[in-house]
């Protein structure tokens, strides 16, 4: 049943109404349609539409829908009804007859949409914050499981200075929680709700817009119902928050699809989250974390997608606007998946300690050390840097580690090296030395993990 048609003399074509009908991907707001329905027939109580015993009728059908639903969401789309609006309708209209038809007085489907689809996604930012700290939680036991576990840290993939696991891990700590900041903020935006605007100009009765709000869980109501039906930023915002938020964990997958290799093999991924050749049986594959790296593009293009829908539309509502959902939908999904991934990669992992101290000795890793300490010798760095770039040729030239070199050797470089400098050049005085706030320093490592974990709890 379509909520219109007497304006029109023939029925519409079947291939258009494939392509409008939203039913099979809108029926994932039957429960808000049927709060919104519900708050909104307390408000036509209010403006004397509807009796309280009609309302109690209606809020009581719409508390039996609720349960169907409920108990199964899906079958929803085996309906012919147009939307997820029409479809209410139509099982109210089934349910307490011409009743039912009142209760679409006053509104329009442009605010309810817009109503709807707040509400969802309120829900959501809570799921997915959840999520968030799930993932955040994880890599801190990680962490704190492998605060001795010394590894090579790299800029451009080249053995730079040595990190621990742990300090790695507790990066991805700070950009999730980035992540659920930005949510926080989107959510303080969105909690506004538009039911009451009308299709463009507003309702025609004189409803308590805020109360109504209230009843839905809205922190207020919108100021301008022209804005109120053709605002989808929280669409946009939600999608750039998992836009950004799956960068970050396409990098994590990245990192560690890198551990995992044969060439580094930092680390060994658990049988749950690997798969085999169907060729080569000796394969391993890391294929979940390639799975999260290869949506993190799926959700970019989503984002991209609706910034491209919404930025020609004139006020108020277009059809255009259709297009919000299931971009909506599929990425908030897919970033939702991808983080219960990510936790579930990081339990079973191993980390091969002894693996990866060898490669943080080999590089040169401590070549910033030796400069250091010709700092302290009163040498100007830049003078130092290069002192230190030629130690570094002829330890290459010897096939020889840095601190392996004999001291006459350094001396040729800088006769202000002494005795003093073998500790200097130790890998465990290479962290001691990081224990600025934020550093690689064992006290400085296990002080922000105790704070992640009292800001997690």
């Amino acid at each position: 049943m379509a909520l219109w048609g007497g304006r029109f003399t023939q029925a519409a074509d079947q291939r258009f109404k494939q392509l409008n009908d939203s039913l099979h991907f809108d029926y994932r707001l039957a429960e808000q349609d049927i709060m919104s329905s519900v708050a909104w027939s307390k408000a036509l109580v209010t403006v004397k539409v509807l009796t309280e015993a009609e309302q109690q009728r209606l809020e009581q059908a719409l508390g039996v829908i609720m349960a169907e639903v409920q108990s199964d969401p899906s079958a929803i789309v085996n309906s012919d009804a147009e939307d997820i609006h029409s479809w209410l309708e139509q099982k109210l209209i089934d349910k307490v007859g011409d009743l039912g038809k009142k209760l679409h007085t006053g509104r329009s489907r442009n605010d309810q949409v817009a109503t709807d689809l707040k509400l969802w996604c309120k829900q959501q930012v809570s799921q997915l914050h959840h999520g968030i700290v799930h993932l955040q939680q994880v890599l801190v036991e990680t962490a704190e499981a492998h605060q001795d576990a010394v590894m090579p840290g790299y800029t451009h993939l080249q053995r730079a200075q040595p990190v621990t696991f742990a300090h790695w891990c507790l990066a991805y700590v700070e950009m999730l929680a980035r992540d659920a900041s930005r949510l926080q903020d989107t959510l303080k935006r969105l909690d506004v709700s538009p039911l009451g605007s009308g299709a463009l100009a507003g309702t025609a009765y004189p409803i308590d817009r805020e109360q109504l709000a209230g009843w839905l869980g809205f922190a207020s109501a919108t100021s301008n119902s022209l804005d109120s039906v053709s605002d989808r930023d929280h669409v946009l915002e939600l999608l750039f928050n998992a836009a950004i938020s799956m960068v970050h964990l396409s990098r994590f997958a990245e990192d560690i699809i890198f551990f995992n290799s044969g060439e580094a093999a930092f680390v060994e991924l658990s049988d749950r989250v690997t798969s085999g050749s169907s060729l080569m049986p000796q394969k391993k594959n890391p294929d979940a974390l390639e799975l999260i790296r290869g949506k993190c593009g799926r959700v970019q293009g989503a984002l991209t997608g609706m910034m491209m829908t919404l930025k020609g539309l004139p006020l108020a509502y277009n059809k255009d606007m259709q297009e919000d959902k299931e971009g909506l939908f599929d990425a908030l999904d897919t970033w939702m998946d991808c983080l219960q991934m990510a936790a579930l990669v990081l339990d079973g992992i191993q980390v091969k300690r002894l693996r990866c101290k060898e490669a943080a000795e080999q590089g040169y890793a401590n070549a910033t050390e030796l400069a250091d300490y010709l700092v302290a010798k009163g040498v100007p760095f830049r003078e130092a840097h290069h002192i230190v770039g030629e130690a570094v040729m002829e330890a290459i030239r010897q096939g020889k580690a840095l601190e392996a070199l004999p001291l006459a050797d350094l001396q040729k470089f800088s006769m202000v090296i002494g005795d003093d400098v073998s500790p200097i050049l130790a890998l465990q005085s290479c962290l001691d030395k990081r224990a600025a706030k934020g550093g690689v320093a064992p006290q400085q490592v296990a002080a922000a993990i105790a704070a992640t974990k009292q800001r997690l709890v």
